[in-house]
């Protein structure tokens, strides 16, 4: 309260004193320019000027409140932009995870642009364009989004491949994938997207020519490299041998891809396996049978002694027995079995064969077992119970087929 009669004291003070000088000093104040001519008071000139700037002064501050008004007032204000973008982020990242994909490339496209660090949103509105199969509108989002942050060149580049991926172009997300590498050799993700794209095209000597990186980078955890390098080098030698026309070269080519590998690496279980169906699938036979029995006289693995069974050395005799010294430690491996029961059949000694089958069978009800047998027991003269089998080892290899429905007579 005091303030204000201290502030009405003031006033009045100044305006006696405004008073006084005018009354004391009129003054006038006279512009002329050429024919222009304009003569007035002092104080009456003072008091346009004065109400000139507040003019001013209001007309400024009049724009100002446009200018930053609500939508209502003005649409395009700085504020409502804001407040425009910050609902397209919202709905184009809703849009994007629920999988409504033209609205997400829309907004998340509209609010790329108004931002000042776009590079999310344009790769959010390219995966949605990926998704629609608007290759043309991915790629140009991604090309803007590098004129906009030419930093981000690796993201950008890294996304690029994984939406070529994803479309089932390897071919340019290979040549994608090789630019960034020579860009970033040791960079993990390259690698790990390069690897699975070697995975993907087949193209297993160019995994193998990768390892080396990513077990210098540690790409991938020391189990999974491992399975890794053991497929790549197993799927190599079955290439091995189909690049080749003639057996003389793919036998050639199949031994050049075997010396590949080191000495620890021809001991791998599931590399002898490979070498070893390749070597069957080529004819050559007794090598193949001595692959695997020195690979099993070092170390028995289940799979091997599956295999052992179908391939056919020089002394067939020699083979059964040495497959039965594996009965006393693993008579419980119904696939050494059913082994000992194609090698009996090679040797002509149908009981010993029925009976192998038959306890291959009793631990696991088997296909190829059921299919061995009950060709032995049709040249035996057992015809019923040869059917019964073939029919089980049918439906073994598909139980689907047990769903379907059949006529009443085939039921019955």
């Amino acid at each position: 309260m005091k303030r204000v009669y201290l502030l009405a004291v003031v006033a009045i003070a100044a305006a006696a004193a405004l008073g006084i000088a005018i009354a004391k000093h009129s003054g006038y104040v006279l512009i002329s320019y050429g024919s222009f001519r304009y003569q007035s008071g002092l104080w009456a000139a003072l008091a346009v000027l004065a109400c000139l700037i507040l003019g001013v002064l209001l007309v400024r501050y009049l724009v100002g409140l446009v200018l930053t008004s609500s939508g209502v007032v003005n649409p395009w204000s700085r504020r409502n932009r804001s407040r425009r973008t910050r609902l397209a982020i919202e709905q184009g990242q809703l849009d994007l995870a629920e999988g409504r994909w033209a609205s997400a490339q829309r907004h998340l496209q509209r609010a790329a642009e108004a931002e000042r660090q776009p590079l999310l949103y344009y790769l959010g509105a390219a995966r949605a364009a990926n998704e629609l199969g608007r290759v043309e509108d991915r790629d140009n989002l991604l090309e803007r989004a590098l004129e906009r942050q030419p930093q981000a060149e690796l993201a950008i580049a890294l996304s690029h491949a994984q939406l070529q991926m994803d479309r089932g172009e390897s071919d340019a997300a290979l040549t994608t994938l090789q630019a960034m590498q020579e860009r970033h050799p040791h960079n993990a993700q390259v690698l790990r997207l390069l690897q699975r794209l070697y995975r993907e095209r087949g193209d297993w000597s160019a995994l193998i020519r990768l390892l080396p990186e990513l077990r210098k980078d540690k790409v991938l955890p020391p189990a999974e490299l491992a399975e890794l390098e053991r497929r790549a080098w197993g799927e190599n030698l079955s290439l091995a041998v189909s690049r080749e026309g003639e057996d003389q070269s793919a036998r050639q080519s199949l031994e050049r891809a075997w010396q590949q590998l080191t000495a620890a690496q021809r001991q791998e279980p599931q590399l002898v396996s490979a070498y070893a169906e390749q070597l069957r699938q080529l004819g050559a036979q007794s090598e193949a049978e001595e692959v695997l029995r020195t690979a099993l006289k070092r170390q028995y693995e289940s799979h091997l002694a599956r295999l052992y069974g179908l391939v056919r050395g020089s002394d067939v005799a020699r083979q059964l027995q040495t497959a039965e010294g594996w009965l006393k430690d693993h008579g419980d491996d119904p696939g050494l079995l059913l082994t000992l029961g194609r090698l009996s059949l090679q040797n002509r000694l149908w009981g010993k064969a029925r009976d192998y089958l038959e306890s291959s069978l009793r631990l696991q009800r088997n296909p190829e077992a059921c299919a061995e047998l009950a060709r032995l027991l049709a040249g035996l003269g057992d015809n019923e119970r040869s059917n019964q089998l073939f029919q089980e080892g049918l439906g073994l290899l598909d139980e689907r087929l047990l769903a379907l429905p059949l006529p009443e007579a085939v039921r019955a």
